[in-house]
């Protein structure tokens, strides 16, 4: 009998350490995650204050998802007790490691008035945004386009005054081309980047810079954030996968990237070239092929006509199996950590299925039938439209 309770109470501690790793697992990927807020927020730190109060303004703002795994995070990293009191902004998007390293850093105050470069797929926009004290959120007040509009006379004297905070985020899917030609056309960086970064090697994020800045130092810590990204996800990849190096896992990403701008699809779409790498299949990806057409400088525009699907092109994914020889694009975190990560399904298919994500398929006939549902979506918003 006393055997056969202590065996139990083993498998029971077994099973307990198992339900406890996997906990501190999922509450590591949250506090790591990227967080909820939908735009950015002053956050007052008075002096005095302590973890627990700041946690749970950060969620009674909808900073955090977890006051609680913000707490608990911050005490494992060692700055529980490192709050320095200030008006600190918090990012749309940060992550609670973030805000965790923003509250603790310390220095000048951050809110006020700020200078955003935003670098996407469509160009470089510039946008002046001022804190609304009454609601601690900041309001847009000038935007336009650094290459193809004058700027405004409220951009030239908030850009000349002493207290203006600058960043620039460079979105998850563009190009290296796309980032170089952004980042020169910022005026208040200083210098150009002659060549165009390796595809891929830069990181997607947010970046505070100060006016005068060389534009080759902010370059250099995307590049710099993006090679500890790909380490730490390679690191922490799944057994047995299809791609053998980090590069191939970077290229890879950056197909998942472009396919998909739904967070909780990266995965899924991950598993589906997975699957096809095992089995042989080519990977029939078309932004891949329209690499191979814009060389990934600038947006193609239009749909892929049947030449260019038919071309044969290194990134032509319906005409040479595997991988394309680089990556396409610069992904983010998220899609490195998809791949390397990927769900465990039979999927070898996908389509747009009309509500901004996919429809997938193990076979190809169940495949046909999502492709048909896609076709009669898209035939119906043309007849809304009158065919434009």
């Amino acid at each position: 009998m006393w055997r056969h309770i202590a065996s139990n109470a083993l498998t029971f501690f077994i099973f307990a350490l198992f339900l406890l790793a996997g906990l501190v697992a999922w509450g590591s990927g949250q506090y790591k995650a990227a967080g909820p807020l939908a735009q950015a927020i002053c956050l007052e730190v008075p002096s005095g204050a302590n973890m627990r109060g700041i946690s749970n303004n950060l969620e009674g703002q909808g900073a955090i998802s977890s006051a609680t795994i913000f707490r608990i995070g911050s005490d494992y990293a060692g700055k529980a007790g490192l709050l320095k009191a200030g008006s600190y902004l918090v990012p749309a998007n940060a992550s609670m490691t973030q805000i965790v390293d923003i509250v603790t850093r310390g220095g000048q105050s951050t809110c006020g008035t700020e200078v955003v470069y935003r670098i996407g797929l469509g160009g470089t926009r510039a946008q002046v945004r001022e804190l609304d004290p009454a609601t601690s959120r900041f309001e847009e007040k000038v935007d336009f386009d650094l290459t193809t509009e004058t700027a405004p006379e409220e951009y030239a004297r908030v850009v000349a005054a002493a207290d203006t905070r600058f960043r620039v985020i460079v979105a998850e899917g563009v190009t290296s081309w796309q980032a170089m030609t952004g980042l020169n056309a910022i005026d208040t960086l200083s210098g150009d980047i002659s060549a165009v970064p390796s595809e891929g090697s830069l990181a997607p994020d947010s970046y505070e810079f100060t006016p005068g800045t060389d534009v080759t130092a902010v370059l250099d810590r995307m590049q710099s954030a993006q090679e500890t990204i790909l380490a730490e996800a390679w690191a922490n990849r799944a057994a047995d996968l299809a791609v053998s190096t980090p590069e191939e896992a970077l290229i890879l990403a950056s197909i998942v990237e472009k396919e998909t701008g739904v967070a909780e699809e990266r995965a899924r779409v991950a598993s589906v070239f997975e699957n096809r790498l095992r089995k042989g299949i080519r990977l029939q990806t078309d932004p891949s092929v329209i690499y191979g057409v814009t060389q990934g400088q600038g947006v193609l525009g239009r749909g892929l006509r049947q030449s260019e699907l038919e071309r044969d092109t290194p990134y032509n994914t319906y005409v040479h199996a595997g991988l394309p020889p680089t990556p396409i694009a610069n992904p983010g975190r998220a899609a490195i950590e998809a791949v390397l990560n990927p769900d465990v399904t039979d999927f070898l298919y996908f389509v747009a299925d009309g509500t901004g994500g996919h429809a997938f398929a193990a076979t190809l006939a169940e495949h046909n039938r999502n492709v048909a549902a896609w076709r009669a979506i898209e035939a119906e918003r043309a007849a809304a439209t009158g065919g434009n």
